[in-house]
């Protein structure tokens, strides 16, 4: 089989609490194959919001959201979903639900690989907690994406258990996501495992108005190679 280009992004969208047409935009913009992503709406209407919020980026969802704690992953129309999960991570009440979302899909080449959407709590010691959760939970798979919120950056203890050379490395990006309309720290990023190697990414052009105005984080993607 030959070797196969492709790009997965992850994208917070605050509930689309913010103009969730222009987050749509920047996802069309962007033109990922897989698009991970975090604080989707849970609640009144979600499974529809979430629809016609896919629909206009040109994507589909899977339609399976329950106890995502607010994660999901779309898919382009030329990548065959084969099958989704979700899964809550536990979090001190009150605190926003957390969760992992995990899809394994094949690619318009014939690859296969997973994609797990993360979004990690607010408080440094359940963040690793819920990264030894996840990590335990996709131990053996291969080859594997995950992208997400982590909350914390490089110098993190959650950050630097999933970022282990020969298991996880950093794919990207290299440009701070938040907060959208001037961005100063990384806290949305993308690991690979090993069987994907990191292209260099294109650059995707759009109006600094539009960034901030379509959520609070900016998206983060990277462009990929399989064989």
């Amino acid at each position: 089989m030959a070797s196969e280009r492709f790009r997965v992004a992850t994208y917070n969208t605050r509930d689309f609490l913010d103009d969730h047409r222009l987050a749509a935009r920047v996802v069309r913009a962007v033109d990922p194959d897989v698009l991970c992503l975090q604080e989707v709406p849970r609640r009144l209407f979600a499974p529809w919001r979430l629809r016609r919020f896919a629909a206009a980026c040109g994507m589909r969802w899977s339609g399976r959201q329950t106890g995502s704690g607010g994660t999901t992953v779309l898919t382009a129309e030329r990548v065959e979903l084969l099958e989704a999960s979700h899964q809550r991570l536990p979090v001190r009440w009150p605190d926003r639900t957390r969760g992992w979302a995990r899809a394994r899909i094949r690619l318009a080449g014939g690859h296969e690989l997973t994609a797990v959407s993360l979004h990690l709590s607010l408080r440094p010691p359940e963040r690793v907690r819920h990264v030894e959760a996840v990590l335990a939970a996709l131990d053996g798979v291969e080859p594997l994406l995950v992208a997400g919120d982590l909350n914390e950056e490089d110098d993190g203890p959650a950050f630097r258990l999933v970022d282990v050379p020969g298991r996880l490395g950093v794919a990207g990006p290299h440009a701070p996501t938040y907060p959208a309309r001037a961005p100063r720290r990384r806290l949305d990023v993308l690991f690979a495992s090993p069987r994907l190697r990191v292209l260099p990414p294109r650059e995707v052009l759009l109006p600094d108005s539009v960034w901030a105005a379509a959520s609070d984080h900016r998206p983060a993607w990277v462009d990929l190679e399989i064989d």
